[in-house]
């Protein structure tokens, strides 16, 4: 009966995976776009901007799996304050600095192995067409008008602020500063005339959206259905273009530049071809992002979004920060890490393992090297590396091929445990599934790696290597716990594709796997087992790929920061 409830759970995740992404009634013709932030030039890309790109990678080759239609955009946010006094202060024009800096950031997703299928730049011109085309609608509906704005602005933030969302603070000087509470950036009074976008107008549809649950963890849904209890100032929407000169025009009148966070929005209708519908309809989307950003992407965007006619986000997955030392990353302390660094020191899927691992998105995460080292040597090198040597050993496999299961040949005193571990690996793709469902893939890579665990633990219990020099009885039972090692392996390595797709890759070589079983939709294991056919018994093993992932041994120097190189530095703010 185990057996049968496991099989019926595992053929339900196939159901779930596409009501996850696509609720029923969504016409799924259409593909769910899956965005990052785009990452603000003013300074190189760091550890955080890595951890964005990682979480949507996954989960856009999470969905693949399955053979859902999805598209991940990313890209550079690249016009505003800061950026014009970036450039300025190296002595260059704003568009050569931000080309240089988007193609770092390019380089790093590159190095990781980003399976992105856009990457959008704001100083595009098909992006400020997207951008003029959203804002002329808007004025046309009378959602935007010219005002005065008086208020707190941050320029850190670009934002202004009401009196509730700054306090005062004394800075390290002893000086009573006020700061903004989300960011604790200075802010300054300022008075101008700006348009201004009737952002009131949106709270009852703003309290209707979120109703869905569309933020996730569940902790930031609660975040932003606090902001929406008060009542929604009016936003300003454009800057005197005789203070910003670096960004898009706007259309009706050039002497005001849009605001940034109006431009940097509609960069996910740039990615969706917008305003030519039949590119890409605007259609599911799912934006991966920063707690720090969460209320322009969970108040001004879906309220935009709703002003032009268009459909809110379907989901925000929402993550928190890294820390470094237990410190927040700063270039002052030279504990910023940088990711090209990492890359060199533990493989690119060793840090696609390890932030994804190790980074849980409803609560802070230090980055150490000491960490970094101890959990990759343990899960990938030790338990997902040593069942791989282990059970592909031409010592205990000379024939170097999947061999036959023969449930004959069970000892009873093994019954129990050999239970215990289908049941496991029956029930694992839906355990993934449910975790990934919740923005939760480090407790998905979590469960992989308790199973890893436990088939090292049968594995070495059942000793094959010494079965095979008994009777044949011992013999076909030896064959059958290596079909089951070796069936567990490409499990395993079909379901750590989203996170570590090149050591997945080799892994399913070695195992001599097509690409057509490289998936999750309409494929099964363990067949043999559950007394079906098995299209891989008798199958030859693919070429001996050595250790998976060497152990990393301690470094010179370890104890100090992966700091950035000076060639690097000099992209950030003085």
């Amino acid at each position: 009966m185990w057996l049968q409830r496991s099989v019926r759970q595992y053929s339900r995740t196939i159901r779930l995976s596409s009501e996850a992404i696509w609720p029923p009634g969504a016409p799924q013709s259409q593909p769910h776009l899956i965005t990052t932030p785009i990452f603000y030039v003013n300074a190189a890309p760091h550890l955080g901007h890595v951890y964005s790109v990682l979480q949507a990678d996954a989960q856009h080759r999470y969905a693949a799996l399955y053979g859902e239609k999805t598209r991940l955009s990313t890209g550079t946010d690249e016009h505003g304050m800061k950026v014009q006094q970036a450039a300025e202060s190296l002595g260059k024009d704003p568009y050569t600095f931000c080309t240089s800096v988007s193609h770092q950031f390019r380089a790093v997703f590159d190095a990781l192995d980003i399976s992105y299928t856009d990457f959008v730049r704001t100083s595009e011109s098909r992006h400020a067409h997207a951008v003029n085309h959203v804002w002329l609608q808007l004025e046309e509906k009378g959602y935007i008008y010219k005002g005065t704005y008086h208020g707190w602005y941050c320029t850190s933030d670009e934002a202004f602020l009401s009196d509730g969302q700054t306090a005062m603070k004394t800075d390290d000087k002893g000086n009573q500063i006020r700061v903004s509470l989300e960011s604790g950036h200075q802010v300054h009074w300022m008075s101008e005339e700006n348009y201004m976008f009737r952002l009131s107008t949106f709270r009852p549809l703003l309290l209707r959206w979120l109703q869905t649950e569309p933020v996730r963890p569940a902790n930031f849904q609660r975040i932003v259905s606090q902001w929406l209890e008060d009542e929604l100032p009016d936003l300003s929407v454009s800057r005197q273009r005789s203070r910003l000169t670096w960004g898009i025009p706007v259309p009706s009148d050039p002497s005001h530049t849009i605001y940034v966070w109006f431009d940097a929005l509609v960069n996910y209708l740039t990615a969706s071809g917008y305003p030519n519908p039949h590119l890409a309809p605007w259609g599911p989307s799912t934006h991966i992002l920063g707690k720090d950003i969460l209320r322009f992407h969970a108040v001004y965007w879906p309220a935009f979004l709703l002003a032009a006619g268009l459909t809110p986000p379907r989901t925000l997955l929402v993550h928190s920060h890294w820390t470094c030392g237990g410190v927040k990353m700063s270039k002052s302390l030279q504990n910023v890490v940088d990711p090209i660094e990492c890359v060199k020191s533990y493989t690119k899927d060793g840090l696609r393992y390890f932030l994804l691992r190790s980074g849980a998105p409803d609560h802070d995460c230090d980055f150490n090297h000491y960490t970094v080292r101890t959990l990759l040597n343990s899960e990938l090198a030790d338990a997902l590396g040593g069942l791989l040597n282990r059970c592909t050993a031409h010592t205990i496999n000379p024939m170097q091929r999947f061999p036959y299961y023969n449930p004959d040949s069970i000892p009873s005193s093994v019954h129990d445990q050999l239970q215990d571990l289908l049941r496991s690996l029956l029930e694992l793709p839906a355990e993934v599934h449910q975790w990934v469902e919740k923005f939760q893939v480090n407790k998905a890579l979590e469960a992989i790696d308790a199973k890893v665990r436990q088939t090292n633990a049968f594995f070495q219990s059942q000793a094959p290597w010494k079965l095979y020099k008994g009777n044949n009885k011992e013999v076909a039972w030896a064959e059958s716990v290596l079909y089951i090692s070796l069936e567990a392996m490409r499990l395993y390595a079909t379901l750590l594709q989203p996170a570590v797709p090149g050591l997945a890759n080799v892994i399913l070589n070695r195992l001599g796997v097509s690409l057509a079983h490289r998936t999750l939709k309409e494929n099964h294991f363990l067949n043999a087992a559950l007394g079906r056919h098995c299209c891989f018994q008798g199958q030859s093993l693919g070429p001996d790929c050595g250790l998976l992932f060497p152990r990393l041994e301690k470094k010179d120097g370890e104890e100090q920061f992966a700091v950035r190189k000076k060639d690097y530095r000099e992209t950030q703010l003085v």
